[in-house]
């Protein structure tokens, strides 16, 4: 085992039973809860968590009730009936030498369903239903509820349970005075409105005995208008722990909140500081949470002494052996989550199953399989970029012999790119995953090389993952000096002046915009400046009497004027992520970037851009800018592919080269893995 992280890998004691170090896998539903045909699948994804060292692993929310689903259906816990699939993964998870907690989730005012229930009737702005008040005697059911489940998972061979105590969800709902406007013993007041929250956890130590891991999910900062305040995050705290938790883990923010959380552009380890105040405040161990995605995040947290634990649920889905990379001190090997949320949480919110997109096997376990190759084969990739090299690495993982040619000097591809742009320096930690890997597994690496249908021929499989190249619109004008491609752009190969015309609202086009209004990139590792600096922009006070520390953002200036417009009508980056596009609407306001829609690009001159807009072509006129950004979107790179065909060379086509549409590394990543997993 290696000393470079002594702290987090160092077994906790917690009394009646130990975890074997200081990580847990945090919560996160995969959408295999719900169904019972669903368990030996979980199972397996959870296993291979196990396999890779996490001490201890938690399990996606179950409700304690039909009233306190997610959505119609979705999964609970209430019933003996049920635990026979719940014994198909603790099984599974003790097996490989893990232990597993259930966390217990009532979703309150946010479930998407009809009975939904909270502690006063008030429409949360992200579900289309009003709950129902819960009545005194319908709160003392609730309790009930959370004890049964309780108990259920304990017998269901459960190690312990986390009580969702934060994110917003209905025990939130209780303790904040924007959710709960009760007059009664359960409101009126913070003490009446924590009771809520300590009577379940003091029902279900009593239900569960005392050898059993009882972790309460706890709200440190709501992030919204009429959150608690800090003395109240204490004191609930205080009362939790004298109440029978065991563990106290993180919570930040909840999901209306207007305060990014777990996004890329979150820098690491952003809220620390909140769990070392609170952990000072209490005896048990409290577990720290949110954009902690390498060992030495960990470490580094846990050495100033306050914090007992990590609790990580993305990197877990991103590389299952974080942990034993960890011991290795391999972390240069990690599959480093790169907290982009488009294959986990906007899955989740757009009820689609959870993978990742840096590890599409996640929660494909039992489907995605990288098995050793019978016959080794001689394998040629053509492109460095995301797809390939997910075919290259995944290709010599299997035991094939994989010549990877790049006819740039350096690997990534689009992500090269999108590195530079402020916000996404996290991308860079997948470049670096895949130039070790091609190291470990002996991948002959062709920089500088651009492979003609001549030099493939003498291989068995040829993989074409050529890429794109930036789409040039037919303007007139469009070859006037002012104009530039985003690739030129953010790669800094041609100067940008102050006044910037961004052609193209799709992803690029916002990208390029934040891009274009920033300063200065950010380390992923922020100094103390930094984090205070992106804290004020977002709104967050350190000042612990205002409720939910949340007051008006102060942005810093932009670096430059930026008109982004795009043809089509209506509101800019309606088709970004689920979960993160309301980030970069936001930022985009924050920066003053003017938005147009709807706009016909008449023609670039010395003068500018000049548009109109609408199918009458009215409201003609000139943007003064300096420069002219083309964003407008991609055409796929196929030369070769053709090159081939005429050589009688069949070739696998991937990624951008098969799709140019929107750089969809999602899909591309997980087209050169299964390309793989099939040779």
């Amino acid at each position: 085992m290696t000393t470079s992280f002594p702290r987090l890998l160092a077994p906790l004691d917690l009394g009646f039973t130990t975890l074997r170090n200081r990580v847990i896998m945090g919560s996160m539903h995969t959408g295999l809860e719900d169904k019972a045909k669903d368990a030996p699948r979980l199972a397996a994804y959870f296993a291979e968590r196990a396999r890779g060292g996490v001490g201890l692993i938690v399990t996606g929310g179950y409700a304690p009730s039909i009233r306190g689903w997610l959505t119609p259906f979705a999964s609970k816990l209430t019933s003996r009936r049920e635990l026979p699939r719940h014994r198909v993964v603790t099984d599974a998870v003790h097996a490989e030498g893990g232990k597993i907690a259930l966390q217990i989730l009532h979703a309150g005012r946010y479930g998407y369903h009809p009975l939904s229930v909270s502690a006063s009737a008030l429409k949360s702005p992200i579900t289309p239903f009003r709950p129902r008040a819960l009545s005194s005697r319908g709160v003392a059911r609730t309790i009930d509820d959370f004890a049964r489940t309780a108990r259920l998972a304990r017998e269901a061979g459960y190690d312990g349970v986390e009580i969702m105590g934060g994110e917003g969800y209905l025990i939130n709902q209780f303790l904040a005075e924007r959710t709960n406007k009760r007059t009664d013993a359960w409101g009126g007041s913070p003490e009446k409105r924590r009771r809520f929250a300590v009577e379940i956890v003091r029902r279900t130590r009593a239900a569960v005995g005392p050898d059993f891991i009882i972790l309460f999910r706890l709200s440190m900062a709501d992030f919204v208008e009429g959150g608690q305040t800090w003395d109240e995050i204490v004191a609930l705290a205080r009362e939790v722990e004298e109440a029978g938790a065991t563990i106290i883990s993180t919570d930040i923010g909840w999901h209306e909140a207007r305060v990014p959380t777990i996004v890329t552009s979150v820098p690491r380890a952003a809220f620390a500081d909140i769990t070392e105040r609170l952990a000072r405040e209490v005896t048990v161990p409290v577990a720290a949470a949110n954009r902690i995605n390498m060992p030495e995040v960990a470490e580094g947290i846990l050495s100033r002494g306050a914090t007992a634990l990590v609790a990580l649920a993305r990197p877990m889905l991103a590389d299952p052996d974080w942990v034993r990379k960890a011991e290795a001190g391999a972390s240069d090997e990690i599959n480093t989550c790169i907290a982009c949320n488009q294959a986990c949480l906007d899955h989740t919110f757009q009820r689609k199953e959870v993978t990742c997109l840096v590890n599409p096997r996640a929660g494909r376990e039992t489907e995605l399989v990288l098995l050793p190759t019978k016959r080794s084969k001689r394998v040629a990739v053509v492109g460095a970029g995301p797809a390939g090299l997910s075919a290259a690495v995944n290709a010599a993982r299997r035991g094939h012999a994989v010549t990877l040619f790049e006819a740039n000097d350096g690997i990534g591809g689009q992500f090269a790119i999108a590195r530079r742009i402020p916000g996404k320096e996290e991308f860079a930690e997948t470049i670096r995953y895949f130039t070790r890997q091609l190291e470990l597994l002996n991948v002959d690496v062709r920089l500088n090389t651009r492979a003609a249908a001549s030099d493939l021929t003498g291989f068995d499989d040829v993989v074409v993952a050529t890429g794109v190249t930036p789409r040039i619109p037919s303007i007139p004008g469009i070859d006037h000096p002012s104009v530039v491609t985003y690739a030129e752009a953010v790669l800094g190969r041609k100067p940008v002046g102050d006044r910037v015309a961004v052609i193209g609202a799709g992803g690029i086009g916002v990208d390029v915009s934040e891009f274009l209004t920033e300063h200065t990139m950010r380390d992923v590792n922020p100094t103390a400046e930094e984090l205070a600096e992106w804290r004020s922009e977002w709104g967050v006070t350190e000042d612990g009497s205002v409720p939910g520390f949340v007051v008006a953002p102060q942005p810093s200036p932009p670096a430059r004027e930026v008109t982004l417009l795009q043809r089509k009508p209506g509101r800019i980056g309606l088709g970004l992520g689920k979960t993160t596009g309301w980030v970069h609407r936001a930022a985009l306001k924050h920066k003053r970037v003017r938005e147009l829609s709807g706009v016909n690009y008449e023609r670039i001159d010395d003068e500018g851009l000049h548009i109109s807009f609408g199918e009458e072509r009215k409201d003609a006129q000139v943007i003064a800018v300096d420069t002219v950004v083309i964003c407008a979107g991609q055409e796929s790179v196929r030369d070769l592919v053709d090159e081939l065909a005429a050589a009688d060379v069949t070739a696998h086509v991937i990624g951008g080269a098969d799709v140019a549409a929107e750089l969809d590394a999602k899909r591309a990543i997980e087209q050169g893995t299964r390309l793989a997993a099939a040779l």
